[in-house]
């Protein structure tokens, strides 16, 4: 890729950058990255896919396979804070886990599709939004217009701090954990609170619950992992003991019947607790991210693509602990979701001082390009 493209694509991840919108809000992110492809005349572009997600569609003369290249259109709610000239312009928004990159990357590969189609079957760019929540790709699947874009192949990256700039982290099978959150609501009685006795509180039940949530795991043979993330025990209000208790908690394991098995035990338990207390209890669930499973058959088309192209290869044995809605495709179609070392020395995702760093977008236009040729030339 010539350094004007080059130029080109790190300029439109700043401007992305400075201008963030949170998950199921990406109709301005979603406006820049249609003015960006018009000049690159796409096939068919798909609007509003899964909410306000996008798929820009290059065909090849002759039959073939179709491969989907997706990239995310969300920020997050954290207030950055760096001293970089393309600073989020807007309050307690920022693109910290680096989905600006990608989308700058995706973009990279409209130009490389624009000047050189397919020549057998399709390629489909999507930019997919509602990823950080994990409701994005389900919407993207439910949404009817997927059914013309069905691919047989979709491939995904994602960057990694702490690991070498530029290096490919790879892994067959589980790549990234299933994760569900997890509200447990405790409802008891209010009383005043000269007078404790004459209500129910759930205060305790809530401390025990925190303490046993998290030591749950221990009970598990496979790797699973239980992180309290929030909890509130009644209203400010000095006058009255009180009558209802939150906690919530984020349940995570490799496997989706691990993550689901250990919802099971996290409600038994909670359950038992409610009854030695006299509480009722109840449960609803939220961000439910599938796990990432890479597929044989796509796995060596990246393994390839990163010989093809002599970059350092990192080959995982243990999946990661976080989590990607990017899984969900694993259910309908051959996936392959891979790393992009951003640094040893780079910020972590979702610290405030993250900001994607532009070297990598060649590299990850690079292996996108390299894996199509594999299925298309």
């Amino acid at each position: 890729m010539d350094a004007s493209r080059i130029k080109q694509l790190s300029a439109f991840r700043r401007t992305l950058h400075q201008y963030p919108e949170l998950s199921g809000e990406e109709k301005e992110t979603a406006n820049r990255v249609l003015e960006f492809f018009e000049p690159l005349n796409p096939d068919k572009t798909f609007q509003g896919l899964g909410g306000n997600g996008l798929a820009f569609v290059f065909e090849g003369k002759e039959k073939g396979p179709v491969s989907l290249f997706r990239c995310e259109l969300d920020a997050l709610p954290i207030t950055e804070e760096n001293d970089i000239k393309h600073l989020s312009k807007v309050p307690h928004k920022s693109h910290v886990c680096g989905h600006d990159g990608h989308m700058a990357i995706i973009s990279g590969l409209g130009f490389e599709l624009a000047e050189n189609r397919p020549r057998k079957g399709k390629v489909i760019l999507l930019f997919q939004p509602a990823e950080e929540t994990g409701e994005g790709a389900e919407a993207v699947i439910k949404d009817p217009k997927f059914k013309e874009i069905r691919p047989d192949y979709a491939f995904a990256l994602h960057n990694l701090p702490g690991f070498e700039s530029h290096q490919i982290v790879i892994k067959k099978g589980a790549f990234a954990a299933a994760s569900i959150g997890m509200i447990i609501r405790f409802k008891g009685r209010n009383s005043h609170s000269a007078h404790p006795e004459a209500g129910n509180s759930p205060a305790e039940a809530m401390a025990k619950t925190i303490v046993a949530l998290e030591k749950l795991p221990d009970a598990m043979k496979k790797f699973t992992l239980v992180t309290v993330i929030h909890a509130k025990l009644g209203e400010v209000a000095f006058g009255t003991t009180p009558g209802e208790a939150t906690v919530m908690a984020t349940l995570r394991a490799h496997e989706n019947e691990t993550r689901d098995l250990l919802v099971v035990y996290a409600e038994k338990l909670c359950a038992h607790i409610a009854k030695e207390y006299g509480l009722e209890v109840g449960f609803d669930y939220t961000e439910i991210f599938a796990a990432t499973h890479n597929d044989p058959e796509a796995w060596e088309l990246g393994n390839q693509a990163a010989k093809n192209l002599a970059l350092k290869t990192k080959h995982i044995r243990i999946p990661f602990r976080w989590s990607e809605d990017f899984g969900l495709f694993s259910s309908h179609t051959k996936t392959l979701l891979f790393g992009l070392g951003s640094g040893k020395k780079q910020p972590q995702l979702h610290e405030p001082n993250f900001d994607f760093p532009d070297a990598l977008i060649p590299t990850g236009v690079a292996m996108f390009k390299e894996i199509m040729h594999q299925l298309h030339d």
